[in-house]
């Protein structure tokens, strides 16, 4: 595997409306502890559409792991121009830093919104550019943005070799209990 999407929830989905939310840093690290085995493995390159939430976080990920990785790269792919534009400031302002340390930044469409269109073709887009998903997606939650994302995921895993790999709150959660147990003790 060469290209990997990655994507998952909004961060809205999750309940965090800050970038200090306690869930981020388990988020993270559960995202580096799936990139690494495939980086290892010979991953060059991970795409994201660029929200704010799980895409953002995968973003910063792969810009910590290029320093022990120097040949990975990072490519954010949004819909449209100007995603951004209605988002607080301090969100504004940490998306500018991530886009700025992105090796490939651009919009399927060099306009603003204009409708559902854009992010029919920046997802298609996406499954051709990539070899497989890492999907922050959970049944047992709500629904949410990923789950069309997961549907036209699996369709492509069935019909080929199509990666598919899925991350769960189950598995934050354990990452979440297990170093907090390690800080009581």
């Amino acid at each position: 595997m060469k290209t990997l999407l990655v994507t998952g929830y909004r961060a809205h989905e999750l309940g965090i409306f800050d970038s200090k939310h306690q869930a981020i840093p388990y988020i993270r690290k559960a995202l580096a502890a799936r990139l690494i085995p495939l980086v290892e493995d010979g991953l060059e390159w991970v795409i994201t559409p660029g929200q704010y939430g799980v895409d953002l976080w995968a973003c910063e990920v792969v810009q910590e792991l290029k320093r022990e990785y120097p040949g990975l790269k990072l490519g954010i792919i949004t819909a449209h121009t100007g995603q951004e534009d209605k988002w607080k400031e301090e969100k504004q302002n940490e998306y500018r830093r991530i886009i700025a340390g992105a090796d490939y930044f651009g919009a399927v469409s060099n306009m603003p919104y204009d409708g559902p269109w854009q992010f029919r073709a920046r997802d298609e887009l996406l499954f051709r550019k990539s070899d497989g998903i890492l999907l922050f997606y959970d049944e047992e939650a709500a629904e949410g943005s990923p789950k069309y994302i997961r549907e036209r995921a699996l369709k492509l895993h069935a019909e080929s070799d199509y990666g598919f790999y899925q991350i769960h709150a189950e598995e934050i959660q354990n990452i979440a209990d297990e170093e907090n147990r390690y800080d009581y003790t």
